[in-house]
């Protein structure tokens, strides 16, 4: 008969899990801060920003939100401006806070409250840069949203880039 090895006992430390469950009067952001304490996290690591940027700012609009908020960046801003001269946010602002800047979009909606963006998709993402010639800067919806391109001259749509005559990474399509 062959022996049988004894199976090592492995005691694991067992923590005290408070209940998150929801009270009466209590706000989501309240217990999602519950729940990053929960798994001991002190901030989230975001690896694609500009897709979080934007995914944000879709989900704001969907849910009928004044304003989106998001951690700032040179890019994101640039974003902002962009969205804004073309008319698909109201305003933008930048507020100086620590640990970080925020960024505040303002949405904008028709007078029978309807959102204006109807789509945001990111194009280029970490594992998949798309860059595009000058001759294929692409058209999005037959020219009614736009595409943003990020050109040697800086982030551009893609109407300025074809009058430009750049090429350039797509970051993301808007309508």
């Amino acid at each position: 008969m062959s022996k049988v090895r004894e199976v090592e006992r492995i005691l694991y430390k067992v923590w005290l899990v408070p209940t998150l469950h929801s009270h009466p009067g209590s706000s989501r952001r309240n217990l999602r801060s519950q729940e990053s304490e929960l798994v001991g996290m002190k901030s989230v690591v975001v690896t694609d920003p500009i897709a979080d940027m934007l995914v944000r700012i879709k989900n704001a609009s969907k849910a009928k939100h004044a304003y989106a908020e998001m951690p700032s960046s040179k890019m994101k801003v640039q974003i902002a401006e962009i969205l804004k001269r073309e008319g698909f946010i109201e305003d933008y602002q930048l507020i100086e806070s620590n640990p970080f800047n925020v960024l505040r979009v303002k949405l904008r909606y028709t007078k029978d409250k309807q959102q204006i963006i109807k789509g945001i998709r990111k194009i280029s993402k970490p594992g998949l840069k798309v860059y595009v010639k000058k001759d294929e800067v692409p058209r999005v919806l037959g020219g009614l949203g736009i595409a943003i391109i990020s050109t040697s001259k800086g982030l551009l749509t893609d109407r300025e880039a074809r009058a430009r005559g750049l090429g350039g990474e797509v970051i993301c399509y808007v309508w």
